[in-house]
Parts: structure tokens; C-alpha cells; sequence
């Protein structure tokens, strides 16, 4: 892996006015050492023609912004999910040093979940592959040791390629970061011999033992969930009871050495189970509403929700007790056993038992529920079943009926927006994307959530649950597309082009042809990033003039028309914004954009044969665009003293097209390819909305908010609402003078947003998208 190559490797530092373009603080780049030699002889280093991971085209880049990594180096840090954690890792130099050094038989602790398990490494190596790329990140695969295994989330398998062998959920794949060489020091004491526990109990501690420990004010109490091994020591989960204010508890993390076990009751009492029933043949509770076979959610750290499979008495535990079998595998603490003793069965780690009085009925199934969030009758469906037919998107004269008003859209949770704002602008109202849910796929279950639990449900009842979306998030993350799927946010470019590319092998929408060379290379990709240099007179940009900027600058064209076409504008990360406004462009042009295709002369409308780049920023003709001439016209422009230097170059006439055809006198009317608008996703401090438009009117537009409100606080819940905005069209049609002068926190309604905080815009051909 860590063979010579011809290259070398470096990652951005800083920032620059005099950067080429848009250019992220930690970005991995790398240069021809051929390429470099040659520059170093003629003297010319201090300013190095790099190629960013993932393009293709050379940015000019100073070499003071730049440090130098070894191959081993950038394709550790290239595992690194963002740059932000890239530049975090490079402050800890020691760590990179001992990770190049580690090797496969070494023995590590791998952070998982928040845990440090014990493993040994069985694979160090890429995951994924790029073709234009060198390197890819360099992951470690570790199979779990003694008592973790079992809490992993693998077989040592990945992107169904298996790397090594081991037992089901007891390999995981992680970045450097994440793995701790273990030092070769004498083995502890047994667990019972370091801690206050032998002074109450000649067994160690386990799952399921009640503990007494010192809280930030007084004495509290609960039981054991875990005990987990971290490089401070061993730690424990303790699900609390109420404290001594008579407030929930909740599950806290503390120390070993802070715990002690409670003393056994009378023998006579602990004995004492529900009376008819015996162990794992499940008893019944003075509650009507909750019985064994119940489905059923309490709350811990989060909501969880299970199947109760026993209810009774536990020794040394008051009051009745559920055993439950839960839903999330990474749960649970035991197979339906407690203190050796089996209850019932269930999967490993699957379950838990819990105090009777905090379980309640299943709100997913809840006939209230359904009435508050979809405003529907107890006959009406809820909740589609597998055989639901697939539903189309939401006709413009359905909108305000099914999707306008509170709880409507999808629904938020814990760093979803990113996700939520991205389904809803994709599959709302339109269907460029719909191929997704049909294509024969490997990922058969996150198809299966995508249209039965999501897609389907929003454009029927106009409402997504957060439990849906975090399906899709947990079955993202355990086929190790993400290990923080469940919790971290996410830029919803990242995940459209996942969802796209590994997970349902789309051909790539977007071909786009380099033309920097002698022979144009092409490159496919699933969304652009624009980018822009410092030389442009741009104010109040449209996505026009951006698209078009970007492309002359990076010197680019279309390949072929796309059926769709994901922009994503220039800024840096999520706080500085190249320009305060952007127009979205309801309509994109981009016949001046394809490669292959017959121009029209900008001057006389004929048939054009010469494209000239030296003129694109020339406003006499067009305030903006690629400049395409006639023979004529051409010869015409170019006798002019500022433009007599200019080049210009030959088109590549399509089939059925003739350059005799330009110098006739007849005006041609040439066919126009147009894109059509129908999202916008803004961010504004982190927090990702989105704009939909829906119908042909200038005020169809629809604004979506997947947290705009909430009830409760660390046990409540998002209430997203989506709301018509027909006044987003009137500032469309405002002229520019009058938009620029338009202070954004006096705008109405919530226009500022679209022009103030526009992040992605998305597009779609309905003629191309019949074909693929």
C-alpha cells in the first residue's frame, strides 16, 4: 500500500483571496513529482498547478497554503469523512506517525458508539476506489476481541466485498482516528477486586444489577446497562430512576470506581414472581392497555421501541417489569436473560428489561396520532403496507390540500434536516429521480424504506415520521456507507450522490467534457460545483451567469443534454457566501453550454461557425454567455481594434448542418434546450430548508421546514410544517436595480431566504428524463 508513485501529495491549509476558485481548507491535492521537477527547474514553485481529489482540472495554488504529506499520509487522512476533521487530525502529527506504523496482527482498541472495544487489525486498506483519483482513503478492518465481540456491525464485509473473516457483528471498518494501538502492560486485576463491588457482592457487577451513585447533587439510584471498556478505564450505563425532586432520570455514563452495588433484598421477596407464570413464559399486568405481545416505546437516551415478551417480578427489582425485545439490535443488553437466569428469548443484544410504568403503546400505530400529524379518520390507512401501489408526485391542484400546514412534510430529527430537505425537494413534486425507487439494486431494504416509508407516504398523506428517516439513516449507516449516519449532519449533496451512486448505481446525470487539452476528456458526475474566480463583474448574479462563469473559467462544456442537473453554489463551507444575493434562474439555458450542438450567431441569428472565448466577458453583445458568430459577423467584430488579437475557433457543426448554412441570408430558428427549476435548498447557520416549486404559475412555490417548531424539549419532538410562499414569484420578476436595493430582513414572507441563502439548486428536463 505504500509502494512509490510518481506523485506528490500535499493538503490545503489556508484560505486565499488569490485562490483559483472555490477552495475548501483541507482539501488532499497531489502533483506529477515529473511535472513538479520541471517547474523546480525553471524556478517556478511558488506557485504549484495542483489537482484536488475528486477533478480533474489543475488549480493554482501557493506553496505556502500547501504542506507536504506522504503517500501513506494523504490516503490516511483521505478516510476522513470532512475536512474540517482532516486539518483536526494534522494537529496531532504523533498519531498519524504511530497509525503509518500500524500493521495487520496489531492489537488496537477501535472507538465505536462512543465505546472503545478491543480488537486486533485484519485489514488495512481501501474501501472504495475512484478512477481519476491516485489514492483513496486507507481504513483499518478490526475483528473485535473476548467479550466485544458480538458489537460490532460487520463480517469483515463492506460494499458487498469481503476484506477478512470473522463472526456476524464483530468487524469494523474505521479511519485512524478511531483506532488506539493498545500498550503491552501487565493485565488488570479481575474486575471485582478494583472496585467498592466486593464489599457488597462476591460477583462482579453485570447487565441488570441495581447500583447506588453519587449524582451532581445528592444519592441516586438505577440499574445497569452496560459496562464498556474506554481508555480511562471502565465505564458504566445506568438507566436512573427519579431523583430525589421527583424528576424522570434518563441514562448517564460514569466511572466503575463511582458505583456501588445495592445490597439483595430478603431472599422470600426477591423470590417472589407473577404468580401463574414462570420464567420466559411471560405473565400479564394490572394495565389493560400494555400485555405481553404489546408493541410498545419507552424513552432513554432516545425513543426506543420493542415487542414486550415478559411481564412479572425481578429478583431484587421493585415493582412490575417488561421484557422486551427491542427493534435497534445495538440496543439491548442481553439475549432474555437476567442475572443467569432466562425470561424469555430473543436475539443477542436484543433485549432489555425496563420498569413496567415507563413503557407505552407504540405512537406509530396510534389512531391519535394519526388524527393530530395527517388530519385523517380512524378508517383511513396510516401506514402503507408492502403491497401499497406506488403513488406519483403531488399534482399542482393537490399541494395545498395534502402538503400546505403544520406537521406536513418530513419529519425532523437529531441532524436530519440536511436529509429531510433533500427527499422533499427530490420526490415531493416531481418525479426526475423516480428511476431510484424501481432499479434493480443490491440494497433492497433502503429501496423498500425509501418508497414504502418515505416517498410513497409524503405524496399521499403529506406527512413522514422521523422514525421513517431514521430507518433509512440506521440501514445507511450499518452497510457502512457512514458510521455517524444516525447522528451527524451531513451536506445533502454528500448524501444525494450516495443514495445515487453506491447505494442504486445511477448512471451518472451529468457528462461534462474538459476541454483544457488538445483532445476534450469527459467526466461524469452526479452534481457540479461552481466555481468562480476573483475575475468577474458580477454583483447580482443569476445561476445563469454562474453556470456560465464557472464553465468558461474551468473551461467546460456539456457532453449531452441532463435529464437532471444538481448545482451547488460557490461559497466557503457554511458561513461565507461569495455573493449577499443570488437569483434562482427558473429557466436554465444551456444550449450556449452544450459541446455538441448547432449555435446561433449572437449578432445575426444564423447559423454560427465560430465560438470566441476571448469575448465571453465582452458586454457589447450580452451581458454574459459564451459568443457565438457567423462567418460574417465574425470577421465583422474582430476588425475592431480591442478584439483584432482574439481567436477565435472553429465549431464542429452537428449532422445535418452545413457552414454554407451560415452565410445565407435567412435567420435560423435553431432549437433551445432548456432546464427547468424545481428546487432550492438554502442553509442558514447550519440548518438546511428548502424551496419546491410546484406548478406553472410564478407563485406555485412552496417553502419546507422539517424543524420549524418543536414540543418539549430533551423528550419532545419536531412539528415540520411546510407553507405556500406565492411571494417569492413577485420578487422573481422585480428588476435588478429594485431586487439589489431590497434589504433581506424586510423582504416578505420568507423570500430572503431563497435569495439570501441559496445552497443548491436542482433541475430537470422533462423530455430527457422519459429517457433515463
Amino acid at each position: 500500500m505504500a509502494s512509490a508513485d510518481n506523485k506528490l501529495y500535499f493538503i490545503i491549509t489556508a484560505n486565499s483571496p488569490s485562490l483559483y476558485g472555490y477552495i475548501n481548507v483541507g482539501e488532499i491535492c497531489f502533483i506529477d513529482k515529473q511535472r513538479y521537477n520541471e517547474r523546480q527547474k525553471r524556478q517556478q514553485t511558488d506557485i504549484l498547478p495542483v489537482v484536488r481529489m475528486g477533478t480533474l482540472i489543475d488549480t493554482f495554488l501557493d506553496k505556502v497554503l500547501l504542506q507536504p504529506l506522504s503517500r501513506r499520509e494523504a490516503e490516511l487522512l483521505m478516510a476522513l469523512e470532512s475536512n474540517d476533521d482532516r486539518l483536526l487530525a494534522l494537529k496531532d502529527p504523533e498519531a498519524l506517525e504511530k497509525s503509518s506504523k500500524l500493521s495487520e496482527g496489531c492489537q488496537v482498541r477501535v472507538e465505536y458508539k462512543e465505546q472503545w472495544l478491543k480488537g486486533v487489525i485484519r485489514y488495512i486498506g481501501r474501501l472504495t476506489s475512484h478512477i481519476s483519483d491516485p489514492i483513496t482513503g486507507v481504513f483499518f478492518g478490526v475483528e473485535l476481541q473476548g467479550g466485544d465481540k458480538g458489537k460490532g456491525q460487520n463480517d469483515g464485509s463492506c460494499f458487498r466485498k469481503t476484506y477478512f473473516t470473522c463472526s456476524k457483528n464483530s468487524g469494523i471498518f474505521a479511519p485512524f482516528t478511531r483506532i488506539k494501538p493498545v500498550d503491552h502492560k501487565p493485565s488488570a486485576p479481575p474486575l471485582h477486586t478494583q472496585s467498592p463491588l466486593s464489599m457488597t457482592s462476591t460477583e462482579p457487577l453485570k447487565a441488570g444489577d441495581r447500583v447506588t451513585f453519587f449524582g451532581d447533587k445528592n444519592v441516586q439510584h438505577g440499574m445497569v446497562m452496560d459496562i464498556n471498556d474506554h481508555p480511562d478505564g471502565k465505564m458504566v450505563l445506568i438507566s436512573t430512576d427519579k431523583d430525589e425532586e421527583g424528576k424522570q432520570g434518563g441514562e448517564i455514563v460514569i466511572p466503575l470506581d463511582c458505583v456501588i452495588k445495592e445490597e439483595l433484598l430478603n431472599k422470600d421477596e426477591t423470590e417472589k414472581m407473577n404468580t401463574s407464570q414462570g420464567p420466559g413464559m411471560g405473565g400479564s399486568t394490572d394495565s389493560d392497555e400494555i400485555t405481553v405481545g404489546s408493541l410498545v416505546q419507552f424513552l432513554g437516551k432516545k425513543i426506543f421501541y420493542g415487542i414486550v415478551r415478559w411481564i412479572g417480578q425481578l429478583p431484587d427489582y421493585p415493582g412490575m417489569t417488561a421484557g422486551l425485545e427491542l427493534e435497534d439490535s445495538s440496543a439491548g443488553v442481553s439475549d432474555g436473560t437476567y442475572k443467569g437466569k432466562r425470561y424469555f428469548n430473543c436475539p443477542p443484544y436484543c433485549g432489555l428489561f425496563v420498569k413496567l410504568s415507563s413503557c407505552l403503546p407504540d405512537d406509530r400505530f396510534s389512531a391519535v396520532k394519526k388524527k393530530l400529524f395527517n388530519g385523517q379518520s380512524d378508517n383511513d390507512e396510516a401506514m402503507l403496507s408492502e403491497e401499497q401501489e406506488n403513488v406519483p408526485p403531488i399534482r399542482t391542484e393537490d399541494v395545498s390540500n395534502r402538503l400546505i400546514g403544520k406537521m406536513k412534510g418530513i419529519q425532523g430529527h437529531c441532524n436530519s434536516c440536511y436529509m429531510d430537505s433533500a427527499l422533499f425537494s427530490v420526490f415531493s413534486c416531481s418525479s426526475v429521480l423516480d428511476s431510484l425507487l424501481f432499479k434493480t439494486t443490491g440494497y433492497e431494504t433502503i429501496q423498500r424504506i425509501l418508497l414504502k416509508n418515505i416517498v410513497n407516504p409524503l405524496r399521499k398523506q403529506g406527512f413522514v415520521s422521523e422514525h421513517s428517516v431514521m430507518n433509512l439513516r440506521k440501514q445507511l449507516q450499518k452497510r457502512e456507507h457512514c458510521p455517524t449516519y444516525t447522528t451527524d449532519e451531513k451536506d445533502p449533496e454528500e448524501f444525494l450522490s450516495l443514495i445515487m451512486q453506491e447505494i442504486f448505481f445511477l448512471d451518472p446525470p451529468l457528462i461534462l467534457c474538459s476541454q483544457t487539452g488538445s483532445t476534450p476528456k469527459l467526466q461524469s458526475c452526479y452534481y457540479y460545483q461552481i466555481f468562480m474566480d476573483y475575475n468577474h463583474h458580477l454583483v447580482l448574479p443569476t445561476v445563469q451567469q454562474l453556470l456560465e462563469h464557472s464553465f468558461y473559467s474551468n473551461s467546460l462544456k456539456l457532453s449531452e443534454v441532463p435529464s437532471c442537473l444538481i448545482l451547488t453554489m460557490p461559497r466557503s463551507g457554511k458561513s461565507f457566501k461569495m455573493f449577499p444575493k443570488i437569483i434562482p434562474s427558473t429557466e436554465l439555458d444551456i444550449t450556449g453550454l452544450l459541446a455538441d450542438g448547432p449555435q446561433q450567431c449572437v449578432l445575426c441569428g444564423q447559423l454560427a461557425i465560430y465560438e470566441c472565448a476571448e469575448c465571453f466577458r465582452d458586454t457589447t453583445f450580452s451581458d454574459t454567455g459564451f459568443k457565438y458568430f457567423c462567418e460574417k459577423c465574425s470577421t465583422q467584430v474582430h476588425l475592431h481594434q480591442q478584439r483584432r488579437y482574439h481567436k477565435p475557433s472553429l465549431l464542429l457543426l452537428p449532422q445535418g448542418f452545413s457552414y454554407s448554412q451560415s452565410s445565407g441570408s435567412d435567420r435560423l430558428t435553431l432549437p433551445r434546450e432548456k432546464l427547468e427549476l424545481f428546487a432550492v435548498l438554502c442553509i442558514e447557520t447550519s440548518h438546511y430548508v428548502s424551496f419546491v416549486k410546484y406548478g406553472p404559475q410564478d407563485t406555485d412555490w412552496i417553502f419546507f421546514d422539517s424543524m420549524a417548531d418543536r414540543v418539549g424539549e430533551s423528550d419532545g419532538y419536531n412539528i415540520p410544517e411546510v407553507r405556500a410562499c406565492p411571494e417569492v414569484g413577485q420578487y422573481l420578476h422585480m428588476p435588478l436595480a429594485q431586487l439589489a436595493n431590497q434589504v433581506p430582513r424586510e423582504m416578505e414572507g420568507v423570500a430572503k431566504r431563497l435569495f439570501c441563502d441559496g445552497y443548491m439548486y436542482l433541475y430537470q428536463s422533462k423530455t430527457m428524463c422519459l429517457y433515463r
